[in-house]
């Protein structure tokens, strides 16, 4: 379903890219952490469990038990990013739902946020931050997590995004490392935001379809994954399906084997990747993963959808998730961290 909204100001207009697309790619990023990973660590009396050796969704820190309270796990992360529609309200919403999903991909639950915030003072006015703002506010408030103030600055170009403080039980995190031979891997949101997005930036047309997944909290598929004895998980956001595949997959030492005739598109994005509404980010994450990647006979936009720079998508379960497709099976390493069928 797409519709027309005539808007005064146009904020996809004034970035360069839109979500999750404008991360820097993947492999330019590992070469800069290259020797900054360290080991796990113990600082006082807590635990570095997660940290960036597997490049997984957020930080882990355990803290000890006290007081006969059990053992706690503190989830860290942050997000922000560029305009990915031109509504400020629905920016803000999508930009608090992407940065509560890396809490959610570690199966934990998000109790504080503070506003990550750069704003053009000079060129766009306070109002459209205030709904940025605002947005942000009720998904928080959907997701139970205080919001607690947070952090601006003057910027050409327009930010938003949240640091978000979780906790969870260390014995039933969700991981990127604990894949293993044997066992399904499932998807809950369907594939495409990135060109969609992408399409809306060029033309304004709008994607309802696309923002009703992009605000939807990952709470639900989390609990549901946990529940189901799941260990292993994953968020797709910028590096694409293929890219955070490959990377479980790494981590995990599997390969994994994708039934690409069983992941789910939004209505209408093979039609945008049809005419030519694919991100730089998108061929970029495709360019990334190929040495990686046995294609088989796929045809080319399947490949770039695959590896479509999502904002705010669903997780990426090892283990079957009630209401989710099973997408494929984790198997013995092989020569690809990741063959398409």
């Amino acid at each position: 379903m797409t519709t027309t909204r005539e808007t005064s100001v146009r904020l996809t207009q004034f970035a360069h890219g839109g979500g999750c697309a404008c991360k820097i790619p993947p492999g330019e990023l590992e070469d800069v952490l290259t020797g900054l990973a360290r080991p796990q660590t113990t600082a006082g009396d807590s635990t570095l469990l997660v940290g960036l050796a597997t490049g997984d969704d957020a930080a882990v820190v355990t803290l000890p038990a006290r007081d006969g309270e059990p053992v706690q796990a503190v989830v860290s992360t942050a997000d922000f990013f560029t305009p990915v529609v031109d509504d400020p309200y629905d920016w803000g919403r999508i930009a608090a739902a992407n940065a509560l999903s890396d809490v959610y991909a570690m199966g934990g639950r998000p109790v504080l946020a503070v506003n990550l915030l750069a704003w053009p003072r000079g060129v766009l006015p306070f109002d459209l931050a205030r709904d940025v703002l605002r947005g942000g506010l009720d998904i928080a408030a959907e997701a139970g997590c205080h919001v607690g103030g947070g952090h601006s600055v003057d910027d050409p170009e327009p930010k938003y995004g949240m640091a978000v403080t979780g906790l969870a039980d260390p014995a039933r995190l969700l991981r990127n490392d604990t894949g293993r031979p044997g066992l399904p891997f499932s998807l809950t949101k369907p594939l495409g935001l990135g060109v969609l997005n992408n399409r809306h930036k060029a033309t304004g047309e709008r994607f309802e379809q696309a923002v009703a997944t992009m605000v939807a909290l990952n709470r639900d598929a989390s609990a549901a994954a946990l529940h189901a004895g799941a260990t292993c998980a994953t968020d797709i956001t910028g590096f694409g399906f293929l890219g955070h595949l490959h990377k479980l997959a790494r981590a995990s030492g599997v390969t994994a084997v994708v039934d690409t005739a069983a992941v789910p598109y939004l209505d209408g994005a093979r039609e945008a990747v049809r005419d030519g509404y694919v991100s730089g980010g998108t061929r970029r994450n495709l360019e990334w993963v190929a040495p990686f990647t046995d294609f088989g006979d796929t045809d080319a936009d399947t490949r770039l959808l695959l590896a479509d720079a999502q904002t705010s998508g669903g997780l990426l379960v090892a283990g079957e998730v009630p209401g989710a497709p099973v997408v494929g099976e984790l198997v013995p390493k092989g020569q690809h961290s990741v063959v398409l069928r």
